[in-house]
């Protein structure tokens, strides 16, 4: 691992860290707040329903889509970066927007007698950030897959010369 990553990765537990003890600050400093275990059992309850029921969820998501990467054959295959980790990582960006956004995109419409309850385009705006992320991950994509293109071409430039 490079010092760089090392860094990195310091940096991001320390971040998490201290969002963790602001965040437990301010669950226990809050005056709105009048029974925190009722809050404990919230936090416990989407812990196990992660654990139980998110994760397995999107663990046999990722295990069938490389089994239909697989069994489709050279033709349905993605090159290069595009069925590894880029995928993989915007699958579960999907997944995390379609968990977050879905309650709102299934209630639209409905008239709740508050014109201000859910006033906007929910669908549409569900489906502009999945359109986005796509754009973004196919843009790494290419862009590894062109990085990668450059160093193929430069290795072979280099035995042919030598």
């Amino acid at each position: 691992m490079t010092a760089l990553a090392t860094w990195l990765r310091g940096a991001a537990l320390a971040a998490g860290l201290t969002l963790t003890g602001v965040g437990l600050y301010g669950l226990l400093d809050d005056a709105y707040v009048t029974e925190p275990a009722g809050v404990l059992w919230w936090a416990v309850g989407a812990l196990v329903l992660h654990d139980g029921l998110w994760l397995p969820l999107a663990c046999l998501t990722g295990a069938a889509v490389a089994a239909a990467l697989r069994a489709a054959g050279p033709a349905l295959r993605a090159p290069g970066p595009v069925r590894g980790w880029v995928l993989r990582g915007w699958l579960v960006v999907a997944a995390a927007l379609t968990a977050v956004g879905l309650p709102a995109v299934l209630r639209a419409g409905r008239d709740s007698g508050n014109p201000t309850v859910l006033p906007l385009p929910y669908l549409r705006n569900w489906l502009l950030l999945l359109a986005a992320t796509a754009l973004c991950a196919a843009l790494i994509a290419l862009a590894r897959r062109r990085r990668r293109h450059r160093q193929f071409q430069r290795r072979h430039q280099h035995r042919s010369a030598g």
